[in-house]
């Protein structure tokens, strides 16, 4: 009978210790891993996405956020589309432009656009080029007689080393002006806060980084940006800054932002997420956060996004080929 008695409790106790379990599997959290140090568009991408999904009616998960810098996203890369974690169903991570240069150029090693899959681009950015608040550089102008005269005293921080996005932006920059790019001191860092963390500690006396970067540090008067690399003036913090066109620097740079996801992610929730993401981005709720990130509208998601992807990496690897860059 005790027996029997020990056996009905135990049934009694299996549903509700499955519901528990189903519920805690429920509320796991979703990761988004940053590919640099915390601070930079890499770490805003991905916080723009928790924020995002957090709107979303039904959405009882919560978003984490890893930070798995190295390589200028060489490490993230390596880690989520060639290691383990290729299959996992809740792990997203962060990508730009920039992270589309590298593959172009060979720096992930022999990595290619279609070895994972390529889930949203939450907006697009642009190149810009700051300087500390209390510079003695008020224009761009100002800048360029300064890497002129002595392109030795000047030292500009770059998120990556030569080749990468912000060492081309500020290269086509000094080209556009005459100035032969060998002759810039470039101080390669890893991530756009890190970047702007020397500038401020004056380890650089330039940036040359994103638009969303800038927002973010103009916000706090720790910067002044000199030129936006758009093809007209931009709405919001920085509608002051005239682009570099606007000085005669004729130099347009457009920076997608997005997350990608393992090669292996199971059919069912890459369309999940792809469904996710098209919700999310068609709410005004999700434009107004977007704004407020310093980003612009630009919304594609799964095939068309893919096919996006892999035309810019072709693009980009003519570009490098031309510059002697690609490995």
């Amino acid at each position: 009978m005790a027996m029997l008695r020990t056996l009905f409790l135990v049934l009694l106790l299996l549903p509700p210790l499955a519901m528990a379990a189903d519920s805690a599997a429920a509320l796991a959290p979703v990761e988004c891993v940053v590919p640099s140090k915390p601070g930079g568009a890499m770490d805003l991408t991905c916080k723009l996405a928790k924020k995002g999904l957090a709107l979303q009616e039904g959405q009882s998960r919560p978003m984490h956020l890893s930070y798995l810098p190295g390589g200028i996203g060489a490490v993230a890369w390596h880690s989520m589309a060639s290691q383990r974690r290729r299959a996992e169903a809740d792990t997203l991570v962060a990508f730009s432009g920039g992270s589309l240069l590298n593959l172009a150029q060979g720096k992930f090693g022999n990595a290619r656009a279609g070895d994972v899959r390529w889930v949203a681009a939450l907006g697009a950015d642009y190149g810009m080029i700051a300087v500390r608040s209390d510079s003695p550089y008020k224009t761009l102008a100002d800048l360029i007689d300064a890497l002129r005269q002595h392109p030795d005293k000047v030292l500009i921080g770059v998120s990556g080393t030569i080749g990468s996005q912000d060492w081309l932006k500020m290269a086509l920059v000094a080209r556009q002006a005459g100035i032969d790019p060998k002759v810039l001191r470039f101080v390669a860092l890893e991530g756009g806060g890190e970047v702007f963390t020397a500038m401020q500690a004056n380890h650089v006396q330039v940036v040359s980084g994103d638009t969303s970067e800038a927002t973010l540090n103009a916000d706090a008067n720790h910067a002044r940006v000199l030129a936006v690399l758009s093809d007209q003036r931009l709405p919001g913090v920085l509608a002051g800054v005239p682009t570099a066109r606007e000085q005669g620097v004729d130099v347009v740079w457009p920076i997608i932002r997005g997350l990608w996801m393992g090669p292996q992610v199971p059919d069912a929730d890459y369309q999940r997420w792809v469904a996710t993401f098209d919700r999310m981005m068609a709410t005004p709720e999700f434009a107004s956060l977007r704004a407020k990130a310093g980003l612009y509208p630009f919304a594609l998601t799964g095939p068309q996004l893919t096919s996006y992807v892999k035309k810019a990496v072709d693009d980009y690897t003519k570009r490098a080929s031309e510059l002697g860059l690609v490995r």
